[in-house]
């Protein structure tokens, strides 16, 4: 048997994924992390109103989760001003920008994205026989102006922008990306990525309407909420075009015990703050280690801070590989010149703490001391 018989489409993609996950490399190493901040989880965990919500929804378990996700839907409607038919409740963003792309992106499309940014969005638009077209990061941020002059050049279908950043944590503000919206091509269709959005300042909140065509926002229960294993994001887009969802998503996709969570969690708004003051602490305390130590923390508006080594992409290999050595799980921008640094996920004081005590030696062995 020759088989499987591969479409010639998936016969030219590497079998690789996005990201080698922490659990990877701790079979590689033969032992767990002691700190695991690297995959920008949120290490304070959900809601204990989630965790019982869900305990609860377990004895039921043996049922589908509800494939319109009709109460959540109508709850984050209400979260955000809008009407239900201007939510899609998805896997994740991860799933929902599968499923963007599989609606608007056909064989040979033009997509528009930077350089350097969230990879499992290009490796959905390779999936699909998108072309990607690249915008180098300005200051270590995404360029929007940049971004749409470019998708206006190409003809491009989509527009990838994440605001706030990842891997860089940079945030542009909410009122330059209205103003550069009027040089996206009546064609394309912004896809913005708001994944860190309730870590970041008020001046990176995006004020449009939701009817606006011209844009897609997606958030996830997988940051600020602390339920990334639940895999629970949603989308916020003009009704025609989340309706066109319901033409290709898994209708039984979301499990109904992250369902009944992310409701919980929604709910629980006191819980949200006392997270985004942990992060906040968190992100303060890599920052003073970061500058004791000499490296530069960069601003961030997100769960991590990223920290510019002083160098360039291999020493920044060599300070992540031996802190990985030490227990230590960070990562790193993969392209240059963003790959300077590496990205460190906001933890718990004894996370930091372990950070505190091998960065030193980390930074000692990467630059051959």
């Amino acid at each position: 048997m020759s088989g499987p018989y591969l479409t010639s489409l998936a016969m030219s993609l590497p079998a690789t994924v996005p990201f080698v996950g922490p659990e990877a490399q701790e079979r590689q190493h033969g032992t767990p992390f002691l700190a695991r901040i690297g995959a920008n989880e949120n290490v304070f965990g959900p809601s204990p109103r989630a965790i019982q919500a869900m305990t609860k929804a377990s004895e039921g378990i043996w049922m589908y989760g509800d494939p319109e996700s009709y109460d959540l839907r109508h709850a984050l409607a209400a979260h955000h001003g809008v009407t239900p038919d201007h939510i899609m409740v998805g896997e994740g963003i991860d799933g929902l920008l599968g499923y963007i792309v599989r609606l608007l992106v056909s064989p040979g499309d033009a997509v528009v994205t930077s350089d350097g940014a969230y990879p499992t969005f290009n490796y959905h638009v390779a999936g699909f026989g998108g072309v990607l077209h690249f915008v180098p990061y300005r200051d270590d941020c995404e360029d929007a102006a940049a971004l749409f002059a470019l998708a206006a050049e190409v003809q491009a279908k989509l527009v990838y922008l994440a605001n706030p950043d990842n891997p860089m944590g940079s945030w542009t503000k909410g009122t330059d990306i209205v103003a550069a919206l009027d040089d996206l091509p009546e064609n394309s269709l912004l896809v913005l990525d708001e994944a860190y959005g309730e870590c970041a300042p008020a001046e990176a909140t995006v004020e449009l309407s939701a009817d606006d065509p011209r844009v897609i926002r997606f958030r996830t229960f997988s940051k600020a909420y602390g339920m990334a294993g639940a895999r629970v994001g949603y989308a916020i887009a003009a009704p025609d075009l989340i309706l066109a969802f319901n033409k290709v998503r898994n209708h039984f996709g979301m499990n109904r015990a992250a369902q009944i969570g992310a409701l919980a969690a929604l709910e629980d708004s006191q819980w949200l703050a006392h997270v985004l003051s942990e992060i906040d602490a968190s992100r303060t305390g890599i920052a003073e280690i970061a500058s004791a130590n000499g490296l530069t923390p960069l601003p961030s508006a997100t769960n991590f801070v990223t920290v510019d080594c002083g160098g360039d992409g291999q020493l920044a290999r060599g300070v992540l590989t031996s802190l990985v050595s030490r227990g230590i799980f960070v990562r790193m921008p993969f392209v240059a010149p963003q790959d300077r640094c590496i990205r460190i996920s906001c933890g718990t004081k004894a996370d930091l703490d372990l950070l505190e005590s091998h960065l030193p030696a980390a930074l000692a062995q990467a630059r051959g001391g």
